[in-house]
């Protein structure tokens, strides 16, 4: 539990050789308590949240703009014989290619999981948590930012995509980032971290 504890961020207990006997009055143990339990200041957790962001953000727009400038309409270039090519390929759908009709609608769900992102972060205490959804902000930004100013218009943007190994579907770096944010925060939520730093048992 104490390593759970420490990978997390829970608020550390004050060290038993620093701290003040037990008073017997219940004034002075209310006060003690309300110290144990008090929460650390978040600032620490939502600048990793958003440095990870900014990584995977910035990781995902210069690959882009390197596929777009020196790959797009040009052949594959093998990086593992046939099990990895670069192959640009521009993508209305979601991730992965999927429901390339829906093109409008993923770009509203993209909006609002940035959106939720940012107001759950106020409340954010977990480092393992600010780096998963860091991962998810970033890679929601790198497919919203192709969706706003690529063609064939503003909101219903083709995303590229470039990244295609054998028998699989061709991404980029933004889908990978949500893809990994995504397992990680299936994984803290198995062991029952929650955002705020707290643990928790069913």
């Amino acid at each position: 539990m104490a390593e759970a504890e420490r990978i997390i961020g829970t608020p550390d207990i004050p060290e038993a050789a620093g701290a003040e006997p037990e008073q017997s009055d219940g004034k002075s143990a209310g006060a003690g308590a309300g110290a144990g339990t008090e929460r650390p200041k978040g600032r620490r957790r939502i600048a990793v949240l958003f440095a990870v962001a900014a990584l995977a953000y910035a990781l995902d727009l210069v690959s882009k703009l390197i596929v777009v400038a020196k790959l797009e309409h040009h052949a594959p270039i093998e990086i593992i014989g046939d099990w990895l090519k670069f192959d640009a390929i521009r993508n209305a759908g979601a991730a992965f290619g999927v429901g390339e009709a829906f093109t409008v609608i993923f770009t509203v769900i993209a909006a609002t999981v940035i959106v939720v992102i940012a107001r759950l972060a106020r409340k954010l205490y977990s480092l393992p948590w600010a780096i998963a959804l860091g991962l998810l902000l970033g890679g929601a930004l790198g497919n919203l930012t192709d969706r706003i100013f690529r063609s064939p218009g503003v909101f219903e943007g083709a995303v590229v995509d470039f990244i295609a190994p054998k028998h699989f579907a061709v991404f980029n770096l933004a889908d990978s980032a949500i893809v990994c944010g995504g397992i990680l925060i299936v994984l803290l939520s198995f062991r029952g971290l929650d955002p705020d730093g707290t643990v928790h048992k069913d």
